[in-house]
């Protein structure tokens, strides 16, 4: 590897820590950062997957202050959630990538709408049944099946997770990023320890990638708090939306 090969690649992962803390979009820059080097699709994916697992571990960091006091609600979430990364990065070594190749960007998408409407429906489900808001269930189906996509493709897994607990958590869109940090990085760890013993993940590629986004999700959550939370959800839909639509067309 070229050493302008190494600095791209750690630019593009610092841009991708900063938007994975922030939007839960950091794919959005890893992934085709690892194709433009040379990987083949699935050696994109699985290095990906492996490489932003710092993200988890630098937004996770930067995010104390959205984390502090909701642990018992936290802890339940991301063991559900690594439970889906487990069943996804099964369903990707074991099946051919045109089973849930069709339905990635439409998952996306979905996840996108979520995020902007998420306010919106919780008020409508609070207005039907007035205890379903101070009563949320521990067990959340919607949150494993999150997982589920993160362990199978990292891109766009941030915002789906990120929509499904915007309807469930009843918090501002800064601490619920927090929330999907530490549930997206329980799905990305269980399937990258998988991956590093039974994928083909590219560590030259891998370490630039990972060293810089670890730099850019410990700075994102300082960002975030700055940022005004309506313009901030749209951003973050908008954004989904996009990314749903690169990978329709790729």
């Amino acid at each position: 590897m070229t050493s302008l090969t190494f600095v791209a690649l750690f630019a593009a992962g610092t841009v991708a820590g900063l938007c994975g803390a922030i939007a839960g979009l950091a794919s959005i820059a890893s992934y085709p950062a690892l194709l433009s080097v040379g990987l083949s699709p699935v050696a994109a994916n699985v290095t990906n997957t492996v490489a932003m697992l710092s993200t988890s571990v630098g937004s996770i960091a930067g995010a104390r202050p959205e984390l502090r006091g909701r642990w018992r609600t936290i802890v339940p979430l991301a063991l559900q959630a690594g439970v889906g990364g487990a069943g996804g990065v099964m369903v990707l070594l074991l099946t051919p990538d045109a089973v849930f190749g069709a339905v990635v960007p439409l998952l996306v998408a979905a996840g996108a709408t979520m995020v902007l409407a998420g306010p919106a429906i919780r008020r409508r489900a609070a207005s039907c049944d007035p205890a379903a808001g101070r009563h949320r269930p521990r067990h959340s189906p919607a949150v494993v099946l999150a997982g589920l996509y993160g362990g199978y493709f990292a891109a766009g897994a941030g915002v789906l997770m990120m929509g499904v607990l915007s309807i469930r958590e009843v918090a501002s869109v800064q601490v619920t990023a927090a929330i999907r940090n530490v549930c997206s990085g329980a799905a990305n760890l269980v399937a990258a320890a998988v991956l590093m013993v039974a994928a083909p993940v590219d560590l030259r590629a891998g370490i630039p990638l990972s060293t810089g986004a670890l730099l850019g999700s410990w700075v994102g959550p300082r960002v975030m708090r700055r940022l005004p939370e309506a313009p901030l959800r749209l951003a973050i839909s908008v954004a989904g939306f996009g990314l749903a639509a690169y990978l329709a067309v790729g």
